[in-house]
């Protein structure tokens, strides 16, 4: 039987493919060689064309399919295809000629270079006959996505569009980087430059490509050569700048490469969050205040808002499962705290309070300042505030009650897991912890501030110049972070000048008067616990912090529960004998005259 008999063969690329066999057959056979005019758009001519191939070279390649798919042929070698076929060249199977550099064909083992038999590559073969695959030799390293695959916002889109432009615009080589966004956005964005070229994106992980040698040049010909077979766009995650630089085709990267054309992809705005909420979720009446509280890239909204539709998401609405979902990215440098205190646990002058609230206002109506009035920049977008006074005044106390009341989480920050002592580590600590609460919303608490925040010094080594960058770099992300970060200090006086300037708000949390504290004091007892006989006035007189009236508080509720005792002033007594010893303190006759 004849390929021409065999009925399975009806794809357009096969039927041309079968006409071409017969062709060679029939010149081999002796007959006169009739022209080769293979259809128009057929993969064979596509060959031709991209490879660029003579005539020798093509029939060649198709002696070697038809050895693999009809039985009519042998398997040729290089000295039978030069004594048979017509215009045959010997420097057709050169190393630099597109039959093998290309890697179209392959030599299989033999005396002489020409007697060495000759096979199609499998892939080239697949790609003849109308199957499109991937080369098996680039698994686990190339992924073709399709093109457009994913929602992108309105300026995203934009931008792909000026660079399908730019690539249609010089088809040789050329390397256009993405910047900005995350790299899955950076993907999309890819996605839709290539669906604007009408081609399909392969996505090559530049941490898998080797960065050297014969194997990284083997990888980017084959590569190179999916790309021309499949008519696709490139896109080299992290690339490293050696591969990039044996492709001779147009290529998108991310990383560091140097490139000629460089584009940040811009991550979605405040009114971008709230439309794509709106599409994806329906109308909701927390979408305006979840949209100016986080900042999610396109795919996470659309992950969330499948889990809402889904019902994964076990929670109390968009607001909260988006504090769920953004929690992730502080973990390592950060310990959430969860906020159980209220606007009546705090005990504060009027002064100090009105500033509490004044802050909790910014942050609740920034959007309609910024954006709908107009007067955001890029700079000084976030609320910062500094907290100052001695322990135990209410600081951390303060920062709780914030995050009640805005409904977002708050993060004390480690200052241990930040501050490096490696050159250049601080700053990439804080930067993840920056760019993670700016996705978040989340608050910043940076307690006892001014171990990082303290006054630059003169320089007197390099450790001394590398200390004033680090403080540098932290004053350029306080005035550029977008959401609250609250400081606080003991010592203010040891903050550095500069970074005074750009706090929004200073907040003095003084110590205690006695009346303030009997007012402390009546809020530690809650309307569970049994006392009897207490006196606010009296308490009022020891001479404690709020943090030091919380300790003592707790061990005279322990001691009473041990004795199966109301809560009674000799208890208060004993848990403050026991602070006051802790704290190298005596007792005065004026702090317990009247209760001891």
């Amino acid at each position: 039987m004849t390929v021409t008999e065999q009925r399975l063969w009806t794809s357009p690329d096969q039927r041309v493919l079968i006409e071409e066999l017969d062709r060679l057959h029939a010149c081999l056979g002796g007959e006169p060689a009739a022209e080769s005019v293979p259809a128009d758009g057929s993969r064979l001519a596509q060959l031709v064309e991209v490879f660029r191939l003579t005539g020798f070279e093509r029939d060649v390649l198709l002696w070697c399919a038809g050895a693999e798919l009809d039985g009519r042929f042998s398997r040729p070698t290089f000295g039978a295809a030069l004594a048979a076929l017509d215009a045959g060249h010997w420097d057709a199977l050169a190393h630099a000629a597109p039959l093998r550099h290309w890697c179209l064909v392959d030599l299989g083992p033999g005396p002489g270079l020409v007697d060495r038999p000759l096979r199609i590559d499998e892939r080239v073969l697949h790609h003849l006959t109308g199957v499109t695959c991937l080369d098996a030799r680039l698994d686990g390293i190339v992924t073709a996505v399709p093109a457009g695959a994913g929602l992108v916002t309105q300026a995203q889109a934009d931008l792909a569009g000026q660079l399908a432009a730019t690539v249609a615009a010089r088809p040789g080589r050329m390397t256009v980087r993405l910047d900005g966004a995350d790299e899955q956005t950076r993907e999309r964005v890819a996605g839709h430059v290539a669906a604007e070229l009408g081609r399909l994106l392969l996505v090559v992980p530049g941490g898998q490509l080797p960065a050297v040698g014969p194997d990284a040049a083997l990888l980017a010909r084959l590569v190179e050569r999916e790309v021309a077979l499949l008519g696709a766009l490139p896109l080299i995650t992290d690339a490293p700048a050696a591969f990039v630089a044996q492709l001779g085709c147009p290529v998108l990267v991310t990383g560091t490469t140097a490139a000629d054309v460089e584009r940040t992809v811009p991550s979605p705005t405040v009114a971008d969050q709230r439309e794509l909420w709106r599409q994806l979720t329906g109308p909701r009446d927390d979408i305006d205040e979840t949209a100016a509280s986080f900042r999610f890239e396109v795919a996470a909204i659309e992950t969330i808002a499948r889990d809402l539709e889904t019902g994964s998401l076990d929670t109390g609405g968009l607001h909260h499962a988006c504090r769920v979902r953004s929690r992730s990215g502080l973990a390592e440098l950060a310990d959430r705290v969860e906020p159980y205190a209220a606007w009546d646990d705090v005990v504060l002058p009027p002064p100090a309070l009105d500033a509490l609230r004044d802050i909790a206002g910014q942050v609740r109506h920034r959007t309609r300042v910024y954006e709908q009035w107009g007067m955001g920049s890029p700079r000084g977008l976030g609320v910062t505030a500094l907290f100052t006074g001695e322990s135990g005044t209410g600081k951390t106390l303060a920062a709780e009650v914030l995050a009640a009341e805005l409904d977002l989480d708050l993060y004390r920050i480690d200052l241990a897991a930040v501050v490096s002592k490696y050159i250049g580590e601080t700053e990439k600590n804080l930067k993840r912890v920056f760019d993670a609460a700016d996705a978040s919303g989340a608050i910043l608490l940076f307690d006892e501030a001014d171990a990082i925040f303290g006054k630059r010094g003169e320089v007197r080594d390099s450790h001394d110049r590398y200390a004033n960058l680090e403080i540098s770099y932290l004053l350029q992300r306080m005035e550029t972070h977008r959401g609250l970060a609250i400081l606080t200090t003991n010592l203010k006086s040891a903050l550095d000048r500069a970074f005074l300037r750009r706090i929004r708000f200073v907040v003095t949390f003084p110590f205690p008067d006695p009346a303030a504290r009997a007012r402390i004091w009546q809020r530690m007892f809650g309307p569970k616990v049994p006392i009897d006989g207490l006196d606010w006035r009296l308490l009022g007189r020891l001479q404690l912090s709020g943090g030091n009236i919380r300790t003592i508080a707790l061990g005279a509720a322990f001691l009473a529960a041990a004795a199966d005792e109301p809560v009674g002033m000799a208890h208060v007594l004993a848990a403050t004998r026991r602070e006051y010893a802790k704290l190298d303190k005596t007792l005065t006759d004026t702090e317990i005259g009247g209760w001891a």
